[in-house]
């Protein structure tokens, strides 16, 4: 099949009419439709999960503070992460709906990048929204007010737009002159450059300035803060009191992990186990990265978070009853 359709965007070096094709997980195709169960079951319950915890957060005065918010808009951008991959994967493991043209293919790649990033700054706010509530509780509300969280929200969106806009660019720049099979189940930045008969040593450079200067930060970032909780929070002679101020942190550390760990995972895996890894273990990792951590995080903050556990028990109560 994919012999038949390779040669269509042959001979075509105009953007517009180019073509390509998403072959899914490379070495896998027997079990895409196996691998899409567990896949699209992952995104209904990420969709359902943090669209609840929206609104949970929008309609409970009592969530209406800082940390909520910023769990609000990591919901939200997971939301928009998985369903800007999932519904294409999910074309190409049961439909073999394996063609996307230039633009939408450019789209994808936009939308994933932007929305990475921009997750990333939501992690690094919420790293400081623990920072300021355990080293400055005197001064918590002052500092994180209405107008300051929703601020760092804009500056997230902001930054990102900044960021992600010149891979646009840097993809349209290049000549591209017949090859059109990409070795993944979405498109992404190195993914479409590969392609080019061009040089793409300025789209290597920008996309490595970028992983090391703003998640990298971010992540230099998050480090310090909770260097400086740790700190503080081992100066205070109460055990108890101690543990319930870690305890606040933990829901957001195992977000942390699941969304940097699968992330530096291909970073290094693409540069320097290219032979050892297997393409396709490259490609299953990505693809699950779309899916698990948004399915997971609100059931992590559901579980760690006392005030949204209250709030679900009295929403499912008021429900029953009503029933």
């Amino acid at each position: 099949m994919l012999q038949e359709m390779a040669p269509f965007s042959y001979n075509h070096t105009n953007t517009q009419d180019m073509w390509y094709v998403l072959i899914g997980i490379p070495g896998l195709e027997d079990s895409h439709p196996w691998i899409s169960i567990p896949i699209c079951s992952m995104y209904v319950l990420a969709v359902i999960g943090n669209s609840f915890l929206i609104f949970l957060i929008v309609t409970e005065r009592s969530l209406h503070e800082p940390m909520y918010f910023f769990l609000s808009m990591l919901a939200s951008a997971d939301v928009l992460l998985s369903t800007a991959t999932a519904p294409k994967m999910l074309a190409i493991f049961w439909f073999q709906s394996m063609d996307i043209s230039f633009g939408s293919c450019v789209s994808q790649m936009f939308f994933i990048h932007f929305i990475f990033v921009a997750e990333s700054a939501i992690l690094l706010a919420m790293a400081f929204d623990r920072y300021v509530a355990i080293c400055h509780p005197l001064r918590y509300t002052t500092i994180l007010t209405s107008s300051a969280t929703g601020k760092i929200g804009i500056a997230a969106v902001v930054r990102s737009l900044i960021i992600c806009l010149p891979f646009i660019f840097l993809v349209y720049r290049l000549r591209y002159c017949g090859r059109n099979i990409i070795p993944h189940s979405y498109c992404e930045h190195m993914g479409i450059a590969r392609l080019a008969c061009d040089s793409i040593k300025v789209n290597i450079i920008y996309g490595l300035t970028v992983a090391l200067l703003s998640t990298g930060l971010d992540i230099v970032f998050i480090i310090m803060s909770y260097t400086m909780i740790l700190c503080t929070v081992f100066q205070i002679p109460s055990w108890a009191a101690r543990f319930k101020a870690l305890n606040t942190c933990a829901s957001h550390i195992c977000v942390i992990l699941m969304f940097y760990a699968p992330a530096f995972f291909s970073f290094f895996a693409h540069r320097f186990g290219g032979k050892t890894i297997p393409h396709h273990i490259h490609i299953l990792v990505a693809n699950l990265y779309v899916v698990v951590p948004p399915m997971l995080n609100p059931i992590i903050y559901g579980v760690k978070t006392k005030q949204i556990q209250d709030r679900v028990i009295l929403l499912f109560s008021f429900i029953s009853t009503c029933c």
